[in-house]
């Protein structure tokens, strides 16, 4: 099902009892962030603030902060209905593709994703009011952690095109106000928003910028997606939303936005232009240190009359962020599959936030065959930025933890099951020595076999006869312990 608008998906929430809306005067200087934070450890509804000092505008944050509110956000029940169409579309719903044929005669099913290629309108609600003298003043923009360098804007969705081939990109980076009319830009060197930016910067020209705030929670979501390059990442929320995104043409840049977003915020980058930006309180639950990253010139700013400002915090799990990552896992796991049709499940547990550890199960058929996975893992995309990678086997629950680390503890010898290798890791490892590269580590934690040098009988699992288990299952009631 797809949302009109982020107003569509808040009176949901409110049919199905999701969200608690706020009437007091609330600040949002660390006070908003300080509520969220106790909600979302307790597991609690998306919040709405309705009056907020300093603002006219509401602010709607841990919107996403549930399995259940991500999965009401793409339109689903479940988030497993995605990875089963995703599936599907790939033919490895029942078989894994084994030949160059097979994936050829996939090729029917992917073009049906043309039909969610966005559209353009002239009129949009995004652009009720069109404010040429802008000031991010009107917007009630959080201070979240009281060692933050000072506002930021943490829910954007950020666009830009490639300046050599106009293809547009979606990212979600934070951004640091400065002033009313002035932001960081926190493009990761790793992201294409970057690479964009590079790109102008040889050109010797401005990258422009729209900053969209609001609309579908699709969209959203798609800003955030581990994309392939080549994928639009509004293609991919048309498809999540089974309906085309429309866009509306920017007032004072050559680039497109969502018509049914809340704010847009306009403006460009210049080239080699820096600024401290940060220290940010950040998903590892630790303050990120301060940098030097773009600056943004804001010249336009346009919204509705009654626009809502959409936020998150971040800081230590269980976060709204981690079930944005829930989502990601579960959405993409058959495009792994697809690549590696080995692997059986994946999962990115909380505690690891986003990339420091990938749970892996598979079909072990040869010898190092978890060692292959780990360092196929690592060439993949944002992969490459997983510090830690544990290989279990296929019967293992990788959903499980405690089942996982029973497996480490048990299955691994140090010497022999360990790898530690070096390459890229994500811009907010504090604990490597050198930014954005260090070292990682795979665990084979799968049970070994003789010919990957294990030359002791591996001993049996203990699993008691299916007849007891029977006898038991019947006589339950009888023992008196229900």
């Amino acid at each position: 099902m797809a949302y009109q608008d982020l107003r569509e998906f808040i009176k949901c929430l409110e049919r199905e009892g999701e969200l608690k809306r706020i009437k007091v005067p609330v600040d949002p200087e660390l006070e908003i962030t300080e509520i969220t934070d106790r909600v979302s450890k307790a597991h609690g509804p998306a919040l709405l603030f309705e009056n907020v000092k300093g603002s006219r505008m509401p602010v709607l944050i841990n919107a996403f902060g549930s399995r259940k509110r991500m999965a009401m956000a793409l339109g689903v029940r479940d988030l497993e209905e995605i990875a089963e169409e995703i599936s599907d579309i790939l033919g490895i719903k029942d078989n894994i593709p084994k030949s160059i044929w097979d994936k050829v005669k996939m090729l029917p099913r992917l073009a049906e994703l043309a039909s969610f290629m966005p559209k353009m309108v002239k009129r949009a609600p995004c652009q009720e009011v069109v404010d040429y003298e802008p000031s991010l003043d009107i917007m009630p923009i959080l201070k979240c952690w009281p060692k933050d360098a000072g506002r930021f804007i943490t829910l954007p969705q950020v666009y830009t095109k490639d300046p050599e081939t106009g293809k547009r990109n979606v990212g979600m980076y934070r951004m640091q106000v400065y002033d009313s009319r002035t932001t960081g830009m926190h493009w990761h060197m790793h992201h294409d928003g970057a690479e964009n930016y590079r790109k102008n910067c040889r050109l010797g020209r401005p990258t422009e910028v729209a900053v969209a705030l609001g609309g579908d929670p699709a969209i959203t979501y798609a800003a955030t997606a581990p994309l392939p390059k080549d994928i639009d990442e509004l293609i991919f929320a048309g498809f999540l939303r089974k309906k085309p995104v429309e866009l509306v043409k920017c007032k004072t840049v050559d680039l497109e936005v969502p018509a049914d977003a809340e704010i847009v915020i306009e403006g460009y980058v210049n080239p080699g232009e820096t600024r401290i930006e940060g220290p940010f309180g950040d998903h590892t639950g630790y303050y990120s240190l301060a940098d030097e990253f773009p600056v943004f010139h804001v010249q336009c700013i346009t919204y509705r009359r009654d626009a809502i400002y959409p936020a998150t915090i971040v800081g230590k799990p269980p976060q709204e962020d981690c079930y944005i990552a829930l989502a990601t896992e579960r959405i993409f796991l058959p495009l792994l599959k697809f690549q590696l049709p080995e692997i059986v499940d994946m999962h990115l547990p909380m505690e690891g936030v986003f990339h420091n550890c990938v749970i892996v199960s598979i079909r072990k058929s040869f010898p190092g065959h978890a060692r292959k996975v780990m360092n196929a893992l690592w060439g993949m995309g944002q992969m490459m930025f997983a510090k830690f990678i544990i290989v279990v086997d296929e019967d293992v629950d990788v959903q499980n933890v405690s089942e996982v680390m029973w497996k480490v503890f048990n299955n691994v010898d140090p010497k022999r099951d360990t790898v530690i290798m070096e390459g890229p890791l994500e811009v907010l490892d504090h604990s490597a020595p050198l930014p954005l590269y260090g070292a990682k580590m795979g665990i084979d934690a799968t049970k070994k076999w003789k010919s990957e040098g294990h030359n002791r009988e591996w001993p049996e699992d203990i699993v008691m006869s299916p007849e007891i288990k029977a006898l038991v299952d019947r006589r339950w009631s009888e023992y008196g312990l229900d």
